[in-house]
């Protein structure tokens, strides 16, 4: 067996073995947040886009999740799907117009309609509650099997989360994603080889956010409320850190970086108040230690070690040197 599907083996027997580890809630929110993470990375780490408004997207497809299942009686992972489908709808008339526009113009674009989405939720107050949100979500799966237990709804999310890392996976690791990537590294020459560079980063944008919706549909559930704050700008922020944190460009980097934050903001949060300033020092050491990310720099120090450089033969002193005319 090779060192690569030993780590796979590993890494899967940490996932099943994850409840034990933590509790129950916690390893939830590293399920959703990673799937979450890995979907903003089809943007910012294939494309080259930098979105400060994701939250929007997570936050859309957790309220419709959400209330799907508390005023229509959707069942889990139905009312999930349809949270994402409802992210991909509102990303496309919204993101149509950001494409066209590159760097921290994008960015300030799509902070700008997160934050009109922000504010349209806080005020339909009759149908999102407002800064109340929405609360008691029921836990039910098709069949009519009560999820109550959140050691089971852990374990039939698993796989819901899985095959949303392995659609991440399989859209940056197609010829479709070599395109991303072919835009990302010099727009203008891509453009130049006839391939239509806004509709390209267009459908790539609205299959990251449908990706995010999804995530947030299984937060809302595995929470049973959705809170206002999943709209806001700081979560955002907190998922461009994750990715960062964890490197972008890798398969695991966005998941790793979440999983990390999440168990730093656990832990840190019991002990001091001012959590988000340790959290976020941290973050800044990482990054000064770890200039591609965690994941992104231990693999570039293995390839380097499997793959050494080839050096010179040395020269031998009766070796005449050349002489340039």
């Amino acid at each position: 067996m090779t060192a690569r599907r030993i780590g796979w083996v590993a890494l899967g027997g940490l996932v099943l073995l994850l409840p034990r580890l933590v509790y129950e809630g916690l390893a939830l929110d590293i399920l959703t947040w990673a799937l979450f993470a890995t979907s903003v990375d089809i943007l910012l780490g294939h494309t080259g886009l930098l979105s400060f408004g994701h939250a929007a997207f997570f936050g859309a497809g957790a309220y419709a999740s959400g209330l799907l299942a508390l005023r229509g009686g959707v069942p889990y992972p139905v009312n999930a799907v349809a949270g994402a489908l409802v992210a991909g709808a509102l990303s496309v008339p919204l993101l149509y117009l950001a494409v066209r526009r590159r760097g921290i113009y994008f960015a300030m674009i799509t902070l700008a309609f997160a934050q009109m989405i922000y504010y349209i939720i806080n005020e339909w107050r009759s149908l999102t509650g407002g800064e109340n949100g929405v609360q008691g979500v029921p836990r039910v799966l098709v069949g009519g099997l009560d999820l109550s237990n959140l050691t089971l709804f852990y374990y039939v999310t698993v796989p819901l989360v899985v095959l949303g890392i392995w659609m991440c996976w399989r859209i940056v690791h197609s010829p479709f994603g070599r395109v991303l990537m072919a835009i990302r590294e010099n727009e203008v020459r891509a453009r130049s080889l006839g391939y239509p560079v806004d509709r390209y980063k267009l459908l790539s944008a609205v299959l990251s956010c449908t990706l995010s919706g999804f995530a947030g549909g299984m937060y809302v559930i595995a929470h049973r409320f959705v809170a206002l704050e999943t709209v806001h700008w700081i979560t955002s922020g907190t998922v461009v850190m994750m990715v960062l944190l964890g490197g972008m460009e890798t398969t695991l980097g966005p998941a790793v970086g979440a999983a990390l934050v999440l168990f730093l903001r656990d832990i840190l949060s019991t002990w001091t108040d001012a959590w988000g300033v340790a959290t976020g020092a941290i973050f800044v050491a990482v990054i000064l230690v770890f200039r591609q990310g965690i994941v992104g720099t231990l693999q570039r120090l293995m390839q380097s070690r499997l793959h050494p450089a080839p050096q010179s033969a040395p020269r031998r002193p009766d070796e005449a040197t050349p002489v340039s005319r």
